[in-house]
């Protein structure tokens, strides 16, 4: 496995161990992904390491709130879209030569791809266009028998959230949904697994809604 991060030194060296603990290899590359050079790097250094490319999961993101259009910054917008949606095009495109029938891409959505949040403007603007583009993606590559599917989660707990929210609604978080609270990370685990996995087979260009009871139409 190997785990592309920004700067979060930290989580990325937890999470190798957990990975090597379980008995396998794990490799960090730390960098910017809106870079294509970087993100044809990754790839390189995969295939290097690994010899190929089975499951490709992008679930980089970048948000932060704003309350009037006015307040967006054109920085942030593009900022957003390089991060959010130019690397899953940049990262797909690298891989693509290194996977074979089977292989499996496996793309982070949102609740905001079909119920945008006006304040995360930017933010709920990619989500969408990821829905999209793994919708578009997957018919693309179904004669290649490589499948692309989406998770798209409701409110998790991350430390995206304090550190991109206001307090008050930070202390909210989750709680106007049906389950009334926001999922823990390793929630979202198990679709994520099962989409890499021979079990999802035939699924290819779909949602899978993680979203504590609220629908996705």
């Amino acid at each position: 496995m190997l785990i592309a991060y920004l700067c979060e030194d930290h989580d990325a060296q937890e999470t190798k161990e957990w990975v090597e603990k379980a008995g396998r290899k794990c490799v960090l590359m730390r960098g910017d992904i809106s870079d294509a050079g970087h993100c044809r790097a990754i790839i390189d250094e995969a295939v290097r390491t690994f010899g190929g490319i089975d499951v490709l999961v992008n679930n980089a993101a970048h948000q932060m709130t704003f309350e009037t259009l006015e307040d967006i910054p054109d920085e942030e917008w593009e900022r957003t879209f390089a991060t959010n949606i130019h690397a899953m095009f940049y990262l797909a495109k690298a891989a693509l030569p290194h996977m074979g029938e089977g292989s499996s891409i496996i793309n982070s959505a949102s609740i905001n791809s079909d119920q945008p949040n006006p304040t995360l403007l930017p933010y709920a603007t990619t989500k969408g266009a990821i829905q999209n583009y793994t919708a578009g993606l997957a018919q693309l590559l179904a004669d290649r028998k490589i499948r692309v599917n989406c998770v798209a989660p409701g409110p998790v707990w991350t430390p995206l959230i304090p550190s991109t929210m206001p307090e008050e609604d930070v202390a909210e978080f989750g709680k106007d949904y049906p389950l009334g609270r926001p999922a823990q990370p390793a929630e979202l685990a198990p679709p994520y697994v099962m989409l890499a996995s021979d079990e999802a087979s035939y699924i290819s260009g779909a949602t899978i809604a993680v979203t504590g009871g609220k629908p996705m139409m």
